[in-house]
Formats: C-alpha cells, structure tokens, sequence
C-alpha cells in the first residue's frame, strides 16, 4: 500500500517537471525573439579640451601621471605619520563603511532584480472541517503551484541592467570617498603642521620681543629711553603673545578633524601629532596629465555615467508596462474528503496554461510613468555633463593655486631674508642713537609678519599640490575591494 501511494507521488512529481520543462522552453523561445523595449544606453563621451587652460610652470609637466604615485600621492612626501594617518582612515573612518554599506545593498537589490528571471515554486496545505445541514465533512488539501512571467518586452532585462549600473555606481562611489577621505586628511594633517610652525614663528618672536621689552625697560629706568618706547616695546610683545592662544586653539581643531577622519574620538591622534614636525615638502616635478586622462581617472565622473545608465535603463522598465505579460501557471497536488484517500490515484489534480494580461486603459498612467523616468534620465545626463565640467574646474583651479603659490613662497622667503637683516641693523643702531626706537619696532613686526606669512605659504603650497591630486583622481586604487 505504501509503495503505491509512494509511486502517484512521485509521478505527480514526474508530471510536475513536465510543466517545468514546457514552461522553460517557452520561456526561452521569447527571450531569443524580442529584444528589450526601452532605450540603449550608450556612455556619453566627456568633452575634454586637448589641453590644459592654466600655463603649466613651477615644476608641473603634461607627462601623463604615473598611476602607481597617483595610487598613494602622500608617499611623495616622504611623511610616515601622514602615512599612518591615511592608512587609519582607511580602516575606520565612517563615511568609508558607510560606503560599502552601500555596495552591498546594491548587490543584493541587484539579486532581487535578477530573480525575477525565474520561476517561482509556492508549497501549501490545508484541513477543514465543515458543518452543514446536519452533517460533517472533513477536506484534505496539498499542492504545488508554480508561476513564471516571461520577460517577452524586456522589463526584468531592464530592470536587472539597472540594478547593475546601480552596483557599478556604488562601486565608484567608495571610490570617490577614497579620493576625498585621503586629500582631507591630507589637507587636515598639513593644517596641523601649518599652526605649529606658525607657533614655533610666534614663540620665536615672543622670545626676541621679550629681550627688547627688558631692554628697553632697562634702559628707561636708566633714564637713557622714554616711556613711549617702553610702552611701544610692551604691546608689541603682548600683541605676539596674544596670537599664541588662537594658533592652539587651530592646533587642537585640526587635530580633533583627523582623529574623526580615522573614526576616533576627538583626542584620539594627539599623542602621534604631539612633536612637531616640518610642514611636508613638496617635490620638485609633477607630471599631471592631459585633461582627457582625468576625466577617465576621476570615480565621480564614472559614477554619474553608471547613474545615466540605471536611469536609462528603467526608461525600458516603464515602457515594458504598455505591452501584454505573458504568464505560465500551473499547479498539482492532492485532495480528499478521507485521510485514508489523500494519497491514491483519484486524489490527485492538476492545472496548467499561459495566461495574458495587457492594461488596456490606464487613463495615461503609464504614458506618464514613461514621461516622468524620461525626464529624470534627462537629469542625470545634466548632472553627468555638470560633473564633467566641476572636475575639469576643479583641477584647473589646483593647477594655478599651486603655481602661483610657490611664487608666493618664493617672494615671502626673499622678505622674510631681508626682514631679518633690517631688524638686526635696526636693533644695532638704536643701541648706537642712530635711530630712534620706533625704527626697532617696525622691524620687528615686520619680520613677524613675513615670517608668519611664509609658514602659511609653506602649508598652502602643500594643501595645493593635495587639492591637485584629488583634482586627478588620485588615492582610490590601494583600497582592497568590498567583500
């Protein structure tokens, strides 16, 4: 008896995957005769000039940028602290995880939207018991029941090619964090070592101040100097001495910003950051390119065009929606008034057969569907020729900031070697009655100023040639991919 119950199963079973196989054949058959409604997508290709706007001077060339120094720009510095401080970052800044938080939703919608290729296969079962006019049935039910709709318009098509373009835009956009998470801390890390050389100007001066705020003094108690000098010397040492707390307090922020750029709490890189150390070098050529090559380098560029592409192809996605669907269904299983019956022979039903639907007036719903995901794929090609363009700005922007800043600096080191000699002379006359003290005063705020403007230009030369390689497109490959 078990044996026979044993054998319609499985013959159930045999027929079931009969239908299957129908249902597969027919499946395929209108997959290989209609292609995909919608619009192809074709990349837009960046308009870029031949060459660059800005005269390439200073040390700059239009050799094409070695990949390997634009993979890990901040070795050029030759700065094992900044180093340490990139690969941190790398390891725990926030936005980074949150990133690839993102690659990974994106996977999994592109799985969702790739199941819609296959069957579906739903299992059930029921028992009811019902009275009714003074009797009692009981109903036993089991069954498979089984659906696929064929994608003969190319809707799942579309819709799985925008789940990939949306997994690829992921993709570029952790890239893009990369780029930016490396030059900010870059940029934050020479904002430290910028204050702290401007702090180093300012106890420098302090310390000189002090000297000829004691002279003086000495020299009015004396009676050789007046109180006008003596009060001219003091708020000059106390104007020194007033800057000092702002440039900790620029000190402290700079270094809390790199210790959330690593995914740290405030206070969290003080200890690394705590001895002073000279503002990174910059080196003495950098091959930059032609502006075609950037704009291929650049991760915001690609993840705009990978964005066009999702938008294009869910264009396909409502337009799928004005043809029929075609769906194959079918369903066996077993039913019986008696337990002792559910797995015999006249148990058994079975159903299956295409089934057609088609909207045949929706009151334009679709038409605007079409219209509304048209417009929005508009959109975003606007928003891909707007990225191009802020990326080549951008980069030209880098290019003359950094040209122009070493000519700053230049001219700053040749004031601040002049300021020093006329301080000393002024200092040594005064001692001599050749000039009065007003002469020492000018000089010596004069030689601050300078020098405090050279410790800025120094960092700004550096924060430049950083904004110029993330103008590039640099410090995303040395990243290991999302698992």
């Amino acid at each position: 008896m078990t044996e026979n119950k044993t054998r319609d199963l499985f013959g159930e079973v045999d027929f079931f995957h009969k239908i299957a196989s129908v249902m597969v054949a027919a499946a395929l058959l209108a997959l290989t005769s209609c292609a995909a409604v919608g619009p192809d997508f074709t990349p837009p290709p960046p308009e870029a000039p031949a060459a660059w706007n800005t005269v390439l001077e200073a040390g700059m060339t239009a050799d094409p940028a070695d990949a390997e120094i634009l993979a890990k720009w901040w070795t050029v510095f030759d700065d094992p602290v900044l180093s340490g401080l990139i690969s941190q970052a790398a390891g725990g800044n926030l936005d980074l995880k949150q990133a690839e938080s993102r690659i990974r939703e994106a996977r999994a919608r592109r799985g969702v939207a790739n199941a819609g290729f296959f069957p579906t296969l739903d299992t059930s079962g029921a028992y009811t018991r019902r009275y009714s006019s003074n009797t009692t049935n009981n109903f036993y039910r089991a069954g498979f029941d089984a659906g696929w709709e064929i994608d003969i318009f190319g809707g799942t098509r579309r819709a799985v090619e925008a789940a990939d373009a949306n997994l690829e835009a992921s993709h570029e956009n952790l890239k893009d964090v990369l780029v930016t998470l490396a030059a900010e801390v870059g940029l934050n890390y020479v904002e430290t070592r910028t204050f702290q050389r401007q702090l180093a100007v300012a106890n420098d001066n302090l310390r000189v101040q002090e000297e000829t705020y004691d002279l003086i003094q000495f020299r009015y108690q004396a009676g050789l100097s007046d109180e006008l000098a003596l009060q001219q010397a003091r708020y000059n040492f106390e104007s020194t001495r007033a800057k000092i707390p702002n440039l900790r307090t620029g000190v402290a922020e700079a270094k809390n910003r790199l210790a959330v750029l690593t995914g740290k709490a405030p206070g969290g890189v003080d200890a690394i950051l705590a001895e002073g150390r000279p503002i990174p070098v910059t080196p003495p050529t950098v091959a930059v390119g032609i502006p075609a090559e950037t704009l291929k380098r650049r991760p915001d560029i690609r993840n705009a065009e990978k964005e066009l592409a999702a938008q294009t192809a869910l264009v396909g996605v409502a337009t799928a929606d004005l043809y029929p669907r075609l769906r194959l269904s079918g369903t066996i299983g077993l039913e019986a008034m008696e337990s002792a019956n559910f797995f015999k022979s006249a148990s058994r039903f079975w159903n299956f057969g295409p089934g057609v639907s088609w909207n045949v007036f929706d009151a334009g719903d679709i038409r605007g569907s079409i219209e509304i995901q048209s417009a929005v794929q508009e959109q975003s090609l606007i928003a891909y020729e707007q990225t191009v363009l802020n990326a080549l700005a951008e980069a030209e922007n880098a290019l003359i900031a950094y040209a122009n800043e070493q000519l700053r600096r230049e001219r700053l080191i040749d004031a601040v070697e002049a300021a020093q000699k006329a301080e000393t002379l002024a200092r040594d006359k005064y001692r001599s009655g050749l000039v009065n003290f007003t002469t020492v005063l000018d000089a010596q705020r004069s030689l601050f100023s300078f020098q405090e403007q050279l410790a800025i230009s120094e960092g700004a030369v550096t924060s430049d040639l950083v904004q110029l390689y993330k103008a590039l497109g640099g410090g995303w490959e040395s990243a290991a991919p999302v698992k």
